[in-house]
């Protein structure tokens, strides 16, 4: 496995067992649903996500996004190098990504077992952009995406078990009055 020389990492605690963050989080589009929301960051901009047939669920299934920013457009391609539920999973660029800000990159979460909870680790680490134009976009701006992303990816998660915990509440309480 290559070593990456910039690096980003978000630790949230999620009310949810492990084994229910690692199947939320193993579908790539719940993993990925801000890069295809229109958001500041991607300056109105949104991305695609596609699949092949092993929907990345399983090592060596290859999934990427696709999309334009500011009419250039951007893509990349990833495969799932490590699975290991409800622990780890991991994927990488098998191809240079065309992005403004960072290059190839290994990506992925772990997840660790709290009482009543999970600790949710999202982590990239990653090269700058290679193309002619956008290492110096990637030295100036690679580190705060690297971080958006990671704290979106993480962040989302907590707040969507967090959300599920507050509707099942609702219920509840409904049924008791």
């Amino acid at each position: 496995m290559p070593e990456y020389p910039f690096s980003a990492e978000t630790q949230v605690v999620v009310d949810a067992s492990p084994e229910a963050v690692f199947t939320f989080l193993d579908d790539h589009r719940s993993l990925s649903a801000h890069m295809g929301q229109r958001s500041w960051m991607m300056m109105g901009s949104r991305m695609d996500i596609h699949f092949d047939e092993g929907g990345a669920r399983s090592v060596g299934s290859t999934f990427g996004l696709t999309g334009s920013f500011l009419g250039i457009p951007l893509s990349m391609e990833e495969m799932v190098t490590e699975r290991d539920p409800p622990r780890l999973k991991t994927w990488v660029t098998v191809i240079e990504p065309t992005l403004w800000v960072i290059g190839r990159y290994r990506m992925g979460f772990a997840i660790a077992p709290e009482p009543g909870s999970s600790e949710l680790t999202v982590f990239i680490g990653y090269d700058l952009p290679q193309r002619f134009g956008t290492r110096w976009l990637g030295q100036l701006l690679g580190g705060f995406y690297a971080k958006w992303c990671t704290n979106r990816m993480a962040n989302d998660a907590a707040r969507h078990f967090r959300h599920a915990v507050d509707g099942a509440n609702k219920r509840r309480s409904r049924q008791i009055s």
